[in-house]
């Protein structure tokens, strides 16, 4: 309901409340404001007592016109991940891209980890403790399946939230979120439960995008998101099983950089810009942002198989993506190589490096698939995390778009028939990774919110409450 009050010489008048609810941060107190509350502290009898009446008819409609505009000002999306991987932080940034280019300046995009920036141990120290895990999987292993019943994560995570439950109130109210999207397993329940605490659940909008294709953590799962988007249909029966409605789920895909579905690709022309040998075909071999895995192996195996020793040339070629590894880069760049290769370390143009290969090696991370899958590259999987990794493996291989070894010298004479004698197989799998993409999957997801915040919108209209 909403209230006119009398103005009084010590309080702000309605409009400048309105004005502060909506743009906050400003200060609209003027000289004509304090002229007039000392004009009206000067008047009395039946003539002040109208003046007030005609000032809080006035103002009532000011009010109102006031929340017309704050209905229409631009809403704030809070993104909440963390660097536990860089999947999460790629989804994000791919979220918040999509949005700017499908909605221009009517949201603005926060990505935080609220978990680092305002509570303390362990939430705090994720990034750490995770990458000390994954490097012994064993341990990693008994972490994610242990912490997987329900009754097991979420007694912990209600501890979590009751002990810092300041701290991450305060982290996700310095931004007045319109729309809070979560894309990591451990950013729904506790900020849902901050949000029925300050009574929010029927004013702010809050979704969960997952990052995982097959295999994903339960943490997930949260009955009380207006939306869950889902990169496949398993993932999807998983979130059913797990007690969200059809109504809350919907399956999208993964959401990947908008510069690989909105890219035309040219492969001459990026090899060209790229200085890649024009008519050789090429193999991508990556070990994601850390440069993991039996990269330097791998590769010694396809400067052996791709080069023809009877007639003395190569089949193939070669490009590694160290990532931050500087040591490997540095290792295969002095090797002495009997095929084309290119070294490179951290790049933030994958799409080019794609789109210029024929296939390519990497560990079973979900965005590195994904972008494949766009690409239309068939796959060699030589690796993968245990959990939210384990099922991307079946979910290329059972669609016919890759293969899975752990071993080099078998990835290396996989490519080299690729590249020679069984090029109809190489260009097979390079259809099904094109049947089973889903290029338009952030956007369909950016266009979904925008959809559930104008629902929302309508609702505030309605009920005539803009207070946050």
């Amino acid at each position: 309901m909403m209230k006119v009050a009398s103005p009084r010489a010590e309080d702000d008048s309605i409009t400048q409340k309105v004005f502060r609810r909506v743009y906050s941060n400003f200060s609209f107190s003027t000289v004509d404001d304090d002229y007039n509350h000392n004009r009206w502290r000067s008047r009395s009898g039946d003539y002040g007592k109208e003046n007030l009446r005609k000032r809080g008819f006035e103002e009532k409609e000011q009010v109102m016109e006031m929340e017309q505009m704050g209905a229409e000002r631009i809403k704030t999306v809070l993104i909440l991940m963390s660097d536990t991987g860089g999947g999460h932080r790629a989804s994000a940034e791919a979220i918040r891209d999509a949005f700017n280019i499908e909605f221009g300046d009517d949201y603005r995009i926060i990505i935080k980890d609220v978990w680092k920036e305002y509570t303390g141990w362990p939430l705090n120290d994720m990034e750490r403790q995770y990458k000390f895990m994954v490097k012994h999987v064993g341990l990693w292993s008994v972490a994610f399946h242990g912490t997987s019943p329900k009754w097991i994560h979420r007694s912990y995570l209600s501890a979590l939230a009751a002990y810092y439950a300041k701290e991450i109130e305060a982290g996700l109210m310095e931004y007045k979120p319109d729309i809070i999207i979560s894309v990591h397993p451990l950013m729904q329940h506790i900020p849902l439960w901050v949000m029925k605490r300050q009574g929010l659940q029927k004013k702010v909008i809050f979704v969960t995008v997952i990052t995982d294709l097959n295999t994903c953590h339960r943490t997930w799962f949260h009955h009380g998101v207006s939306r869950c988007y889902c990169p496949s249909k398993e993932v999807a029966k998983r979130a059913l099983v797990d007690g969200l409605g059809d109504s809350q789920i919907r399956v999208f895909g993964l959401p990947v950089r908008p510069s690989f579905p909105r890219t035309i690709i040219c492969k001459d022309d990026l090899r060209k810009e790229l200085e890649i040998d024009s008519n050789l075909p090429a193999v991508l071999l990556m070990g994601g942002g850390e440069g993991m895995g039996p990269v330097q192996k791998t590769a010694q195996a396809l400067g052996d198989s791709l080069y023809d020793s009877k007639e003395r040339k190569p089949i193939g070629q070669l490009i590694v993506i160290c990532g931050r590894n500087k040591t490997l880069a540095s290792a295969l760049a002095s090797h002495e190589w009997k095929i084309p290769i290119k070294v490179r370390g951290f790049e933030k143009q994958m799409e080019k490096w794609m789109g210029a290969c024929d296939c390519i090696i990497t560990k079973a991370g979900p965005g590195t698939i994904a972008e494949a899958l766009i690409c239309g590259l068939p796959i060699i999987l030589n690796d993968y995390i245990p959990g939210q990794e384990k099922g991307n493996v079946p979910y290329v291989v059972d669609n016919g778009a890759g293969i899975f070894t752990r071993s080099p010298k078998e990835t290396a004479k996989t490519v080299a028939g690729w590249f020679s004698s069984k090029k109809n197989e190489l260009h097979k799998m390079s259809e099904n990774a094109l049947k089973l993409a889903q290029p338009e999957a952030v956007f369909d997801i950016v266009k979904d919110i925008h959809h559930l915040s104008q629902q929302q919108q309508q609702r505030i209209q309605l009920n005539n409450d803009y207070s946050y």
